[in-house]
């Protein structure tokens, strides 16, 4: 009975470290997605990458922002086609895409590699570039190759 508290503590302790360790997550598997509201946290906390409405409006987007600062944009996936509410999804497709659902699941983004990869992880790096990798660590596609206003080092300019 003395250890009763200990272990009521030491199980509190490991929850809320599991808590914040899911919460702070730099990547998505093909079982693991983010929903409007949630988001990726690079390794270093140096940017973010969810779901977002400019100023007063109310299209969302999926983009990356630095954490400090998120009202600076530096990348958007949707840029073109925003949805109209907070039901966005961001998963990793049975082909191996990244792809941003709508609530009617439909496409509204999607990465667009054109061969079936698997066991692909999306991961958000401390460069701000958002990275799609398989099993050996090979980019299969980045966003710095599809560069926003904002250039960060190492984007590839068109």
């Amino acid at each position: 009975m003395k250890n009763l508290p200990f272990s009521y503590c030491f199980s509190s302790f490991i929850l809320f470290a599991s808590i914040n360790l899911l919460s702070a997550a730099d990547n998505i598997s093909p079982e693991v997605s983010i929903q409007d509201g949630e988001t990726l946290i690079s390794s270093a906390k140096r940017f973010e990458l969810g779901f977002f409405s400019p100023g007063n409006s109310t299209k969302r987007y999926m983009g990356i922002w630095y954490k400090k600062s998120p009202e600076t944009i530096v990348w958007v996936a949707n840029r073109n086609n925003p949805i109209l509410d907070s039901s966005g999804v961001l998963s990793i497709s049975e082909t191996g895409n990244l792809v941003f659902l709508s609530k009617s699941k439909t496409i509204v983004w999607s990465s667009n590699i054109s061969v079936k990869v698997e066991n692909t992880v999306a991961r958000l790096l401390d460069t701000g570039n958002f990275v799609l990798v398989d099993a050996a660590e090979n980019y299969q596609w980045q966003s710095f190759d599809y560069p926003s206003d904002i250039q960060l080092p190492g984007t590839n300019v068109i």
